[in-house]
């Protein structure tokens, strides 16, 4: 029996009930800072561990507390990646792509709803991975889930001023590298349908028409900028865009190009005012081989 009179099993069944209750956020949380599906549930299995192991009676915001322990384990995870003898950032052709969550257009479901939730498109996660550790943090925890900078000094061990200062470089960066997509998916589709017309048919003026002027695409493989480049480089996608299947990446519009029931390629696509400005792509064999693209025939 407890100190309240209730036997430990009773006691540890409400705690793990309270930790239910905040694993959606914790996911979220998680996910914006790793994104990695895979990871993210790794750091917030960490979490109940730390959880089940401290003096639950002895916290006051439980949901406070443990998403200030998630921010901690996914800043070392942030950091073991840089020492496992991954190359610098700046040295690589592309970007680091993260793991897109993919939907059928009919819409996502409610456990996605909450993972996605404050429009966290893959653009938004592809700066994010281009963050310092410290910095992805601070603009994660303080931007997208309001927690006080006083409590994310003593994470990344700095003042509240200096973890201020990362959140706003972060901030800077997050601005100029994903901007705010249109937030009508049926314009989004229109306009990522009219690009796979273009690129099927190897209509070079079409393409360049949907384009944002500045427009961006993105991949591990390198980074093309400007309407006339990526016009190029689509125009060689006509026997993909034929097999491609529309799809919703990450909440927005989409493709899943699947070849013998495999995927790929996945783009997803930032539509602004009517053109695409961002189109990102993962393409490596090895990370969509993880991917589940049987969610798409529901």
């Amino acid at each position: 029996m407890s100190d309240s009179g209730f036997p430990e099993r009773n006691e540890s069944e409400f705690l793990a009930e309270r930790f239910e209750s905040h694993r959606g956020h914790l996911r979220a949380v998680a996910y914006r800072m790793l994104g990695s599906l895979a990871e993210a549930d790794d750091a917030v299995q960490e979490a109940w561990l730390k959880l089940s192991r401290a003096d639950a009676s002895r916290v006051d915001n439980l949901g406070g507390w443990l998403t200030t322990v998630v921010g901690r384990v996914c800043l070392d995870m942030l950091r073991s990646r840089r020492t496992r003898g991954e190359e610098p950032l700046e040295v690589r052709p592309g970007v680091r792509m993260p793991e897109p969550v993919l939907s059928p257009v009919s819409g996502v479901d409610p456990e996605q709803e909450v993972l996605l939730a404050d429009s966290v498109g893959l653009a938004l996660l592809v700066v994010l991975e281009q963050l310092a550790p410290a910095e992805r943090l601070a603009f994660v925890l303080h931007d997208l889930f309001a927690v006080p900078y006083e409590e994310i000094a003593p994470i990344v061990g700095r003042t509240p001023a200096a973890s201020r200062q990362l959140a706003s470089r972060a901030r800077r960066r997050v601005q100029g590298g994903a901007p705010a997509p249109d937030p009508d998916l049926a314009r989004q589709r229109a306009v990522v349908d009219a690009f796979l017309a273009a690129a099927r048919d190897g209509d070079f003026d079409a393409l360049v028409a949907v384009l944002d002027p500045d427009v961006v695409a993105r991949s591990e493989g390198g980074v093309t900028a400007g309407a006339v480049a990526v016009a190029s480089g689509a125009s060689g996608f006509a026997h993909l865009a034929r097999i491609a299947q529309p799809a919703l990446v990450n909440g927005a519009a989409g493709v899943v190009v699947v070849a013998e029931g495999r995927p790929v390629g996945v783009l997803a696509f930032t539509v602004v005012h009517g053109r695409i400005a961002v189109i990102d792509i993962l393409n490596d064999p090895e990370r969509l081989a993880g991917l589940d693209v049987t969610v798409l025939d529901q």
